[in-house]
């Protein structure tokens, strides 16, 4: 039976505290630069608080991706959303995209800005670089936000898997081929699966669309992996939950977030 299933419906809106708002006072966004694992890594910070971290999807930036999240939240919080390798605002490596070495870089990163314990809220691509940084470097975590996140390539959707076998380049060099290829193997069994995910002790908020690029029936594997875990599912949602449901997703964020 389901721990705990949220419905984002009208009638839990009621019972958020704050609004899906955009203040005339908020703080504009502040971009630093930090050189991790021998390469420039951008990261934008705005607004006082705790820190929560925005990790964005795939060849997006955290500034994109949450872009409807930052205004609302860098209210209460410190905001910081890092660029990963070869997206947003970050240059691109030589070599192929990998999910571990993002995670290093993030958690670098942290370690660099003296931070630990800390909220993530990760969409698809960030939410897999979250899960696996809760894993692997559980003292840098607090709790976790995931929204349209996979543990195996199996987890997208039939036909989304088929277009990307299309489109494989056996030496990617471009940015979109590289997504392509790590989409397409990645993660692997050895960066994530279910045995790992039950190792993850904190607080996660599993977030879907109930049309979303992952299926249903993976994202449930994942929510009943996790020992504590609450589920949302979003109706009429496609994949774009934070843009496209962020009247809904805002509150019960800042919900889960704030829960004792």
């Amino acid at each position: 039976m389901i721990r705990s299933v949220m419905i984002a419906l009208l009638g839990l809106w009621l019972t958020c505290v704050r609004a899906d708002t955009v203040c005339a006072a908020a703080q504009p966004t502040e971009w630093n630069m930090a050189t991790i694992h021998g390469h420039k890594m951008y990261y934008a910070t705005r607004g006082i608080g705790p820190t929560l971290v925005f990790l964005h999807g795939g060849g997006d930036s955290g500034e994109h991706s949450f872009v409807r999240q930052l205004d609302v939240f860098s209210e209460h919080h410190h905001i910081v959303a890092p660029d990963q390798v070869g997206q947003g605002r970050t240059p691109d490596v030589p070599g192929s995209l990998s999910y571990t070495a993002m995670m290093e870089d993030t958690a670098e990163l942290l370690r660099v800005l003296k931070l630990q314990h800390v909220d993530v809220v990760g969409f698809s691509d960030g939410g897999i670089l979250a899960l696996m940084l809760a894993i692997r470097h559980p003292e840098l975590v607090r709790r976790l936000v995931i929204s349209g996140v996979n543990i195996a390539p199996e987890g997208l959707r039939p036909e989304d898997l088929e277009e990307l076998r299309a489109t494989q380049n056996p030496k990617p060099t471009t940015i979109d081929e590289k997504l392509a290829h790590l989409w397409f193997t990645s993660p692997t069994e050895a960066e994530l699966n279910l045995g790992l995910l039950a190792k993850i002790t904190q607080p996660v908020l599993v977030i879907s669309g109930d049309r979303d690029a992952i299926t249903l029936e993976h994202t449930l594997k994942i929510f009943h992996a996790l020992p504590d875990a609450k589920l949302c599912v979003l109706p009429g949602t496609d994949h774009a939950t934070f843009s496209g449901r962020s009247e809904w997703l805002n509150p019960i964020i800042s919900t889960f977030l704030d829960r004792p």
